[in-house]
């Protein structure tokens, strides 16, 4: 660690407002590396960056530009920490492997445990695949190539395949004594699997149970059954992290498809999953994808281009519907100041509808048992918010424009829009589960378009009604 005051205040965790340690890394360790870089001081780059955790010094990494990056990476050299590739956005990791070399990165992948080494070989294209593989022995080269093999967002591929297995037939002593003389045990892990004869999981011990019990026990005493929930290698990983939540698991056991234990699953890997899974939905619920912070400008440009033209296909039916009522609005010019508010309403309240209907399939909260229920409180609730704001926009509407009947058109219009709004924000994500689509994907483009039609039709079809 080097001596220098700026560095030691870098890396001391930064106060925030509450007065409270934050564990976010500080922006003057960014300052003081680019500093660094700036001088060409390798020796104080490193300084710098090697004591920082690897997700702290995946942070650093994003926050430099490319040739910061790479000088990064250069004066690092053989200290580089390869743990720090698995917290890179994958834009980054992309560059940073490329700067780093298939040779070092042959090397990084074996320090690595093996479900995260899959993680970053199963990204690389095919050429890349093979230089690496050329380069590690040939017991872990078929590891590696075997869990890429694994469909990715499955079990298979988030496994890791060091685990502690126990056969069914030893006490708590033998196990003990295993586990202090084992060479090739994780280095971090939370529970033993019994097996038995064939290898198959027939109980779980947490290892703290293991160091309490006596020494003469059997395993199979004093392990538990009800804890171990075996995984299929090809269960999807947010059904994973389903079953982490629902039963509080710290692990789980992996499965072939004779029932063999192959792996296991971490919580910290499911942590990850559960993280990845909120923002994909977060993103594409907005039409955009991980890499876009750190992609270029043509590139992010290319990734929105799709999602907006959708938009602006529903765009164009809700100008169509107005104008059907073409000559409405060039009688009651009132009507054209009033109509985005219809809309509006309509739309901030189906995407509330949505947001809640979207994370509550995702959770497995809202299902065929109970669908029926929270559609009609969901009618229930957004005839009510109609109901209470169209007494205020009609009073608003009414008092603007001196004409009560406006003020009885927008009001039934919000009415009808909110209650629309309500029942499309929980109907459209059910109806495209159903249909095996994804709703976080397709979901805001249907309501949006829906809102708008029912808003601009009510809206204007009363005040064809009532005002001409």
């Amino acid at each position: 660690m080097s001596d220098a005051p700026e560095q030691e205040a870098a890396a001391a965790p930064a106060p925030d407002s509450g007065g409270e340690e934050s564990y976010a890394l500080p922006p003057e360790r960014v300052y003081a590396v680019r500093e660094a870089i700036e001088q060409e001081d390798a020796a104080g780059i490193v300084a710098l960056v090697d004591e920082l955790h690897p997700s702290d010094q995946a942070d650093l990494l994003e926050a430099l530009d490319h040739e910061d990056r790479a000088a990064v990476v250069a004066a690092l050299a053989g200290a580089f920490d390869p743990e720090v590739l698995t917290h890179l956005d994958a834009t980054v990791r992309e560059e940073v492997i490329e700067l780093i070399g298939p040779d070092r990165l042959a090397k990084m992948l074996s320090d690595l445990d093996s479900d995260d080494a899959v993680y970053l070989f199963a990204d690389l294209d095919a050429e890349a695949q093979s230089r690496i593989l050329a380069k590690l022995p040939q017991a872990y080269r078929r590891l590696l190539v075997e869990g890429a093999t694994f469909e990715e967002g499955t079990a298979g591929r988030l496994m890791q395949r060091e685990v502690v297995a126990i056969p069914s037939a030893w006490s708590l002593g033998e196990t003990i004594d295993f586990l202090r003389s084992a060479a090739d045990l994780p280095d971090d892990f939370y529970d033993l699997y019994v097996v038995n004869p064939k290898h198959k999981p027939i109980g779980v011990i947490p290892t703290s149970r293991a160091l309490r019990v006596k020494r003469p026990m059997k395993v199979t005493e004093v392990m538990d059954i009800e804890r171990m929930k075996p995984v299929p290698l090809s269960m999807d990983q947010a059904e994973v992290a389903d079953l982490f939540r629902r039963y509080g698991l710290t692990s789980a056991p992996v499965v072939d498809a004779a029932g063999r234990l192959i792996g296991v699953i971490t919580v910290d890997d499911v942590v990850d999953v559960i993280d990845e899974e909120a923002e994909d939905d977060l993103l594409r619920l907005g039409g955009v994808s991980e890499g876009d912070l750190y992609r270029d400008v043509l590139d992010t440009t290319k990734t929105r281009l799709p999602w907006l033209a959708v938009n602006l296909l529903t765009a164009v039916v809700a100008s169509i519907v107005i104008g059907f009522f073409e000559d409405t609005l060039a009688q009651v010019v009132a009507l054209a100041v009033l109509m985005p508010i219809v809309a509006s309403m309509g739309g901030n309240a189906g995407t509330q509808t949505l947001t809640v209907a979207v994370r509550a399939l995702a959770m497995k909260d809202l299902t065929a048992a109970n669908a029926k229920r929270i559609v009609g409180k969901e009618l229930i609730v957004g005839t009510i918010n109609g109901i209470a704001f169209a007494i205020i926009m009609g009073a608003v509407a009414w008092a603007w424009f001196d004409r009560p009947a406006i003020g009885l058109v927008i009001g039934a219009a919000m009415i009808i829009n909110l209650m629309a709004a309500g029942f499309s924000g929980i109907i459209i994500p059910l109806t495209l589960e159903r249909l095996k689509i994804d709703p976080a994907i397709a979901s805001t483009v249907f309501l949006t378009t829906v809102t708008d039609v029912v808003g601009f039709c009510a809206f204007l079809g009363l005040a064809t009604l009532f005002l001409l």
